[in-house]
């Protein structure tokens, strides 16, 4: 991938030269089903012959530690958890991300920097400063958006692993309850989600269904980006 396949300027100081594999997003808010749907698409691709790795937030050796830490403390500023987040990204993109694409892997990529906008806005970073800051991302060749509502979400997360006090916004003081606090909160990101899809593009999937309904209709553009070299008859999960 050349260097027009950034955001922004890269990384100046490397040149990774050609990227041969592809880079999926998948999008959506808390409790949507991303990590679901992320081993059901490896499981899948991997069974069609793909070399395949997949990256999250927070998964950085370096700083994923650091990060955990800072958020069990609620003790780090919005602009601290930006930067912090964002070195997050850059090391996991640079050391992990490009050298499989340089391989010839299809990365999967459970979000990537526009969940980061979403959640800076929120807390008053502006959106220009954030934007700036992830020009060394490079364009992934797929964002799937994960699309739910947040009743769903709530019956999700109450009947599975319960709700947080991150997820929840609580450090925004929308509530003085877990629930509404969560309520609130995931309502404001999905706003700020719908307005990313449209400006980068994403691939909207309805996920208010389930698992296997969401991961038939992930297959369809991730078969027409990879040229319809996918011929094998699909597995049940």
């Amino acid at each position: 991938m050349a260097k027009n396949g950034y955001y922004g300027a890269g990384f100046p100081y490397r040149d990774f030269g050609k990227l041969t594999g592809k880079l999926i997003v998948l999008e959506g808010t808390d409790g949507v089903g991303r990590s679901t749907q992320i081993k059901l698409v490896r499981r899948w691709l991997e069974d069609e012959g793909y070399a395949v790795a997949d990256t999250g937030l927070t998964r950085s050796e370096l700083t994923g530690p650091g990060l955990d830490a800072a958020k069990s403390g609620h003790t780090l500023g919005p602009t601290t958890m930006s930067l912090f987040y964002a070195a997050d990204f850059a090391d996991r993109l640079e050391n992990n991300i490009i050298p499989a694409l340089q391989a010839g892997f299809i990365v999967l990529s459970d979000r990537y920097f526009y969940s980061m906008i979403a959640r800076d806005s929120l807390r008053g970073i502006e959106k220009s400063w954030s934007k700036a800051l992830y020009g060394i991302a490079l364009r992934p060749h797929l964002i799937l958006y994960l699309r739910a509502s947040v009743p769903s979400l709530v019956q999700r997360l109450i009947h599975g692993r319960g709700l947080n006090y991150w997820e929840a916004g609580m450090d925004l003081n929308l509530a003085d309850n877990l629930y509404d606090s969560f309520v609130i909160y995931q309502t404001q990101i999905i706003q700020e989600l719908e307005k990313l899809a449209l400006e980068y593009n994403f691939v909207g999937i309805d996920a208010d269904r389930a698992p296997r309904e969401i991961f038939e209709d992930l297959q369809r553009p991730i078969r027409l980006l990879l040229q319809n070299r996918l011929t094998k008859s699909e597995r049940p999960f």
